[in-house]
């Protein structure tokens, strides 16, 4: 089964989906849905449409240097596999998936490392600019309230716990 690329937001084309467009000078044209192929005709560039993994990579938004997308990279012609470089290379997708997932972590980690004094900043520019928000009484809890019970009630009340 041949998995293609989408032209416009690289996104993965599975077999019998997508539309194929044929330029005159014989480029062919893969896109996932008609979303895609409409910008395209509309001559949008990819790098400037927000949800395109273009724009994604090429604001850093997605990790896009990785050693571990190497093994992604398509293979025309097929391979011949024994059990042994099977099994191999099944360890060897698990031991990269864990890898690839340790490292968008530390990604993601970087990206919204700025993020929490940005939103202290704009929280306290809020402040400065609305200062009546600050002003809200916050209601107290009720206070407990002492009633006085006589000693022939306090016998009542033990007497029926036992």
């Amino acid at each position: 089964m041949r998995l293609e690329k989408c032209w416009f937001c690289s996104s993965t084309i599975y077999p019998g989906h997508g539309i194929q467009f044929v330029r005159n000078d014989a480029t062919i044209f893969r896109f996932c849905r008609s979303k895609c192929h409409k910008n395209f005709k509309m001559k949008r560039n990819p790098r400037k449409v927000k949800w395109t993994k273009a724009y994604r990579r090429l604001h850093g938004k997605d990790m896009t240097k990785d050693s571990t997308f190497e093994f992604e990279r398509k293979r025309n012609r097929p391979e011949r596999y024994d059990r042994n470089t099977t099994e191999e290379t099944l360890k060897a997708i698990k031991k990269i998936s864990k890898i690839r997932v340790e490292r968008e972590a530390a990604h993601h980690k970087d990206r919204m490392k700025g993020k929490k004094s940005k939103d202290y900043k704009e929280a306290k520019k809020e402040i400065e600019q609305h200062p009546g928000l600050l002003d809200v009484k916050v209601p107290q809890p009720l206070s407990k309230v002492k009633v006085p019970v006589s000693q022939s009630q306090k016998d009542q009340i033990h007497a029926m716990e036992e």
